[in-house]
């Protein structure tokens, strides 16, 4: 009887994403688009974090959004109305997160060359974006300060692949039970290289820094 041939498709997939990603990491370095991929939870804060960075950036550098969900076109309108930048829907056809075709498709829906940051807003869920990566030059994860302080010890390959946690909502932390040095503590656990701020997209605190270092980094990464 001969032996049944065994393909490991998941494998197969996250390979095929990979080369497809640093193919669009390499294209996007050429034309000077910095990518940053943003996940987090439902509910954390998302669009209204992009919302008040995006206004408080837009005069310096050109920005576009792809805003990703299962379905409806909320967040992207929001975006588009809120700030006057150019922002498109991407429906994932039920899938929980974005592989770097996806993304690809949704770049070029943005006239990528007219851009300097490019940001997408990826599906509200802490599992399965932080499995594909989207060809993004930057990953950013928001911890909002309602989900507690423990959450990198509950979903850590989230935190194991951002580069930057924003901790939102601390206007907030006199309501819950929230340790912000705990917080910290288990994300650089988890990823000891991770930059952190604590921010409240809400009231502005923290966003100055947040905002500055990103201009920074876009800066720096187009060699202006």
């Amino acid at each position: 009887m001969p032996t049944p041939r065994i393909i490991e498709v998941k494998e197969s997939i996250f390979a095929d994403n990979n080369r497809e990603a640093d193919l669009m990491r390499k294209e996007n370095k050429e034309k000077g688009i910095y990518l940053l991929n943003l996940m987090s939870s439902p509910g954390s804060g998302k669009t209204t974090t992009l919302t008040r960075t995006i206004n408080d950036l837009k005069d310096k550098i050109k920005i576009g959004v792809m805003e990703a969900d299962i379905d409806s076109d909320v967040d992207a309108r929001t975006i588009a109305e809120q700030t006057g930048v150019k922002s498109i829907q991407l429906h994932t056809g039920g899938m929980c997160h974005l592989t770097a075709a996806m993304t690809r498709q949704g770049l070029e829906g943005l006239e990528p060359d007219e851009l300097d940051l490019a940001i997408l807003e990826n599906v509200g869920n802490l599992v399965c974006p932080a499995e594909f990566d989207t060809g993004a030059q930057i990953s950013v994860n928001i911890l909002s300060v309602p989900e507690g302080d423990d959450k990198p010890l509950k979903y850590p390959l989230m935190y194991q692949v951002c580069d930057v946690v924003l901790i939102n909502k601390i206007d907030t932390m006199s309501v819950f039970d929230f340790d912000m040095e705990k917080a910290k503590a288990n994300v650089l656990m988890r990823n000891p290289k991770a930059l952190i701020f604590p921010i409240s997209a809400k009231t502005g605190e923290g966003m100055e820094a947040w905002e500055k270092w990103l201009l920074t980094e876009v800066q720096t990464f187009r060699g202006a």
